[in-house]
């Protein structure tokens, strides 16, 4: 009887034990199985907050909004308005007189932007962007007829987190990376062919192979830090308002878009063009992309998949441009569209990244394009808060009408060390593959043994290239989609 007693005893205790840690778990958003996040962690988590939403609310005035009115007019709102925006963020501001519109200048041209706010969510990774509130938004979703909101949610440590994974990986499909994903002909290869279903999932790999062979390089053909300034180039209609096109020739890259033109827009886009991203319409039309490329030099990036169309441009125009597929991070519920794309590509392989022309300023209007009709599948005002949300975590640099001068220095951007910790932290609570290791390996969810390099062009590669490679031991790191923790697929040397 007292062995029984014994054993109740015990089973109650260790129920109420379980009871005891679900609750605790639950409780507590930041305990996993494993680790709980330190005082640091949370410190850092708390500091990147406070920066981004400096960052986020501070903004700049430029020639010719130089006084509080004209800065209304510039923005197309009403003093009263400004002035309660203001009260919003300096709540010991007074009356709006002289010396507070003194004030309040000094105060704008101190800082960032484009006149919106970010606020702390209920917990460490969550923030808001809002709109101000008598912004006008045109944009409706097609399915259900409602305008787009004027308030974004988004998470800062996937955001953290992801883009730091970009920093460090190739984003160019390659057959390196097909061969080593397990089953990769079979269950991956057909995905990026247009008609990948009748192929039967590469059952016939001859077939398959032989429609992927014209973009599909052996090995990566360009590495992570290989170039210094990179500017990305979109297609809004505020690239008119400003003549940037010489300041967009002095980058060492420049990346566009589908068919954006450049001939009779030189002043306004300028002339140079390294790279441009298509998506699945624009590749259609590979052979009218490649006449506006005066220099019949750029490589050209497909998002999506490769065509019979394009396929046949190839080999019949004939086209000469290296072409290339695209293999990219998977960013959730994150703006969508070329530009983000774009983006990502050029910070797979910069060390620094501008912007011109994806974005409009405060008193946005309609979204509209530099070179025809405005396209109506756009959420310009989601894209524009994502893109303002990159800018405040220092991974790009925006360029606009109202943000024109070019040594502009972008305000309360999160410190390295700062970002670095954050990203640690980031890493834990969204139980990354290798979540908070120092070591950059510590992702690589698969490992392969690496296709042989071409050790000519390696060793030609800027320092910063080289640097980077000997920090990831001469490891390739490709991104995963949809892969459960984010992990990488990585390839190492042979030596």
């Amino acid at each position: 009887m007292r062995v029984l007693q014994l054993g109740l005893f015990l089973a109650l205790a260790s129920g109420f034990a379980a009871i005891s840690i679900y609750i605790t778990g639950l409780s507590d958003p930041f305990v996993y199985p494993g680790f709980r996040l330190t005082d640091e962690d949370t410190e850092a988590l708390l500091s990147l907050h406070n920066t981004f939403q400096k960052c986020v609310a501070y903004w700049r005035v430029l020639f010719p909004c130089t006084t509080y009115k004209a800065v209304a007019l510039c923005m197309n709102v009403t003093v009263s308005t400004l002035y309660a925006s203001f009260r919003s963020y300096i709540p010991s501001v007074g009356s709006l007189n002289n010396s507070t519109e003194l004030l309040l200048l000094s105060y704008m041209q101190s800082a960032n932007g484009l006149g919106l706010k970010a606020t702390r969510g209920t917990d460490y990774c969550q923030t808001t962007i809002n709109f101000p509130s008598d912004t006008i938004p045109k944009w409706k979703d097609p399915k259900t007829g409602e305008l787009e909101a004027l308030s974004f949610d988004f998470n800062l440590c996937e955001a953290v987190a992801s883009w730091e994974q970009v920093r460090n990986s190739t984003t160019i499909l390659t057959k390196e990376f097909i061969d080593s994903l397990p089953n990769g002909w079979e269950e991956y290869a057909w995905r990026r062919i247009n008609k990948g279903i009748q192929l039967n999932r590469c059952e016939n790999k001859t077939l398959c192979m032989e429609k992927l062979s014209l973009v599909l390089p052996e090995t990566p053909p360009y590495f992570p830090r290989q170039f210094g300034r990179c500017a990305v180039i979109g297609n809004s209609g505020d690239l008119l308002k400003t003549k940037f096109g010489n300041e967009i020739d002095g980058y060492e890259v420049v990346i566009r878009e589908n068919g954006a033109p450049i001939e009779n827009y030189t002043d306004y886009v300028g002339r140079k063009s390294t790279f441009r991203l298509l998506n699945r319409g624009s590749a259609k039309a590979l052979d009218k992309v490649v006449e506006l490329d005066e220099q019949r030099k750029e490589v050209l990036i497909v998002k999506t998949t490769i065509h019979d169309i394009m396929n046949k441009m190839i080999r019949e125009v004939p086209i000469k441009n290296p072409v290339y597929l695209m293999l990219g991070a998977s960013f959730g519920s994150a703006a969508k569209g070329t530009g983000l794309k774009a983006l990502e590509f050029a910070l797979s392989m910069c060390d620094s990244v501008d912007m011109y022309g994806f974005t409009v300023d405060p008193g946005y209007k309609e979204w509209t394009r530099y070179f025809s009709e405005s396209r109506q599948g756009h959420t310009p005002l989601h894209g524009r808060a994502y893109y303002q949300m990159m800018e405040c975590l220092g991974l790009i640099k925006i360029h606009s009408p109202m943000r024109a001068d070019p040594n502009r220095i972008v305000k309360w951007v999160p410190s390295h060390y700062i970002i670095r910790a954050a990203r640690i932290a980031s890493e834990k609570l969204l139980r990354r593959v290798g979540g908070g290791s120092e070591d950059p390996l510590a992702v690589c969810s698969i490992i392969r043994k690496q296709v042989k390099r071409n050790l000519n062009a390696v060793s030609k590669l800027r320092k910063a290239a080289l640097d980077h490679l000997r920090y990831v031991k001469r490891t390739t790191m490709y991104p995963l989609e949809h892969s459960p923790g984010h992990g990488s697929l990585c390839t190492v040397p042979t030596d």
